[in-house]
């Protein structure tokens, strides 16, 4: 029997606290989309009217993101954490009990607004809290929670509306998440604050984050990979219909397989990320192989079998370059910048949410569905070119 370290303990309370967080800033992402069309007959509002909030969220996270990362590598990552957290939820809980659709609107931007802290504040805790031996471990888990939030949403407001009505449903998981903000607050003393006494120097980025070009090629990676991921979630059912006339059903099945097998691809890619150190050429390998998935979806109607499991091979490795991806990141950053960093190349992500959309609708609006599949999967194989040159422009104070 193995035993357990008081070292490796310690690694697992802060990996599961900063992943409940994390579980919850994904959750109340998608939390809202479920109750469109209750939020539509309520308020009596375009399913437009409905997207700008979603727009409003977004917004407000990819404003605030780069400089909420420079707030946390000032005055560390937990108590920003935690207000995060507590803000996020009393917001989406207000909800519950809004007037209208302005009030909505703006508690969405709220929402944005909290939502901007969890990549800079959790990247920050963990790098500073966990043993240089199961980080990449700790970011795969970290991932993991995510993707269960996302998971777990559509799922838990179903279950939610129908006893409680979609207020209710709101209410009851505000409430959870603020439970959780106060369980992190009485265990606040497990999370490392303070970044190491060398890395309160100037580790090279600080006011000329900007100016590294090796940071500008990991923001333009995150944010190739949430286009290709936005087309994907979002646009895949109705391509699928449009182009082979896939049952509904089997669709959304394809798309759910791809997420949770996405879930268990990120463990494995942790313990991949601990074992060796080229991570880019995981990423690329990975990448080039989800890239010939979808292309075979836009050339060949596979039917219900074989898109699920196309959807599942492809979730799985696209899980498994998510750890890969934050180390090639943490290499490019110097001591006392990983709130800051991880701030502005997770800003990516919203970026892509917000323009992908317009591709990919234009290109539903012309009739070319499988032009979908194919743009998702040119997009991968642009991210191995924003793989390569990370990897060439790593600076020489980058590494452990």
């Amino acid at each position: 029997m193995v035993a357990i370290t008081a070292d490796a303990r310690s690694d697992a309370r802060v990996i599961g606290l900063v992943s409940v967080a994390h579980f919850f800033s994904h959750f109340y992402v998608l939390a809202l989309p479920p109750l469109f069309p209750a939020l539509k007959e309520t308020y009596g509002v375009s399913y437009v009217a409905l997207g700008l909030l979603m727009a409003s969220m977004n917004i407000g996270t990819g404003v605030l993101q780069t400089p909420m990362g420079f707030l946390v590598d000032r005055i560390g990552g937990k108590l920003v954490l935690i207000i995060g957290l507590a803000l996020h939820a009393a917001a989406m809980g207000a909800i519950g009990f809004s007037s209208g659709y302005v009030m909505t609107l703006v508690l969405m931007g709220v929402a944005g607004i909290a939502n901007s802290v969890y990549h800079p504040a959790d990247y920050s805790i963990l790098n500073a809290s966990i043993d240089r031996r199961r980080i990449g471990r700790a970011f795969s888990i970290h991932t993991f929670a995510g993707f269960l939030g996302f998971a777990a949403a559509p799922m838990a407001m179903a279950l939610l509306t129908g006893p409680l009505g979609w207020r209710g449903a709101l209410i009851t998981t505000g409430a959870a998440g603020l439970i959780s903000a106060a369980v992190l607050l009485w265990q606040r003393n497990a999370l490392a604050d303070a970044p190491p006494a060398d890395a309160r120097k100037d580790g090279g980025i600080g006011g000329d984050l900007l100016k590294s070009p090796a940071i500008w090629l990991a923001f333009l990676f995150f944010t190739v990979l949430s286009c290709a991921g936005s087309g994907l979630n979002s646009f895949s059912v109705a391509a699928l219909d449009l182009a082979y006339g896939t049952p509904f059903w089997a669709a959304t099945t394809g798309l759910s397989v791809y997420l949770f097998a996405g879930a268990a691809g990120v463990l494995v890619g942790g313990w991949i990320a601990d074992r060796t150190e080229r991570h880019g050429t995981v990423a690329s390998v990975c990448l080039a192989a989800i890239a010939a998935g979808f292309a075979v979806v836009a050339m060949v109607d596979l039917g219900t079998v074989g898109y699920i499991a196309v959807m599942t091979a492809t979730g799985l490795l696209n899980g498994v370059i998510q750890p890969s991806r934050d180390m090639m990141v943490r290499a490019v950053t110097p001591p006392g910048s990983m709130g800051k960093v991880f701030g502005f190349v997770t800003s990516g992500f919203n970026v892509g949410g917000v323009i992908a959309p317009l591709f990919y609708g234009t290109l539903l609006d012309h009739g070319q569905a499988t032009a979908i599949f194919w743009l998702v999967a040119v997009l991968n194989l642009v991210s191995i070119l924003t793989v390569i040159s990370v990897r060439s422009r790593r600076p020489a104070f980058a590494g452990d």
